[in-house]
């Protein structure tokens, strides 16, 4: 496991599709080192507060390998952290970590607790309208991570893995049930038996195996 970027950056206006504008957290800039806390990097943001941020949702990591995957299907050249992630880093694939494991990132120590829910702003900012569906088909969406303990992280910093997870549910899996598979009982037990999943990810996951488990008449 290898940093490739370390990246940051708080809400900005961006523009896409010519003329309109937003604001968001998407556009990070990469940096030579960051204070992580329980809430985040310090100098890094979110706009969108509602499907975005929070303690469960501290840093977003996207695996490296996927960046010439997307390059040679969409015929383009991705800039840095085109995913508004954190920490761009390799052999740290969806289907290779699990929900749940630790890891240390430099003096802190971070925690899995979900897929990626990826929104239509990495579209805007790639310019690449086919991208959001094709990364929800293939689970290519990277992950987020709580903070356990809180340091500080250089773009040097190694990753190690802590305490895999006894149970092992991969990302990749938890992203094939929760875009996917929604009907699966046995594969929504699976993931729900995981006490580290996020609490925005357990909420509706819970109100979907009642659903199955007593649906309406």
């Amino acid at each position: 496991m290898q940093m490739i970027h370390l990246s940051i950056g708080l809400p900005k206006m961006m523009a896409y599709d010519d003329q309109k504008q937003m604001n968001t957290g998407i556009c990070k800039a990469s940096t030579e080192e960051a204070y992580l806390t329980k809430d985040g990097f310090i100098g890094d943001g979110v706009a969108d507060l509602k499907h975005h941020g929070g303690p469960d949702r501290a840093v977003c990591i996207y695996p490296a390998e996927h960046y010439p995957f997307w390059e040679q299907e969409f015929q383009t050249v991705l800039p840095s952290a085109a995913f508004g992630e954190n920490i761009t880093a390799t052999h740290m694939l969806e289907k290779d970590v699990h929900i749940g494991d630790i890891f240390r990132l430099g003096d802190a120590v971070i925690q899995i607790t979900q897929g990626r829910v990826p929104c239509s702003t990495i579209s805007k900012r790639t310019r690449l309208p086919h991208l959001l569906p094709r990364i929800v088909e293939t689970g290519f969406t990277g992950y987020l991570c709580r903070v356990l303990e809180e340091g500080q992280v250089r773009a040097d910093s190694a990753i190690t893995l802590l305490e895999p997870h006894p149970q092992q549910v991969s990302v990749l899996f938890g992203n094939e049930i929760y875009f996917h598979r929604q009907k699966d009982l046995e594969g929504l037990e699976k993931l729900l038996a995981v006490e580290e999943l996020a609490d925005q990810w357990r909420k509706p996951l819970i109100r979907r195996l009642e659903k199955l488990i007593s649906p309406t008449t």
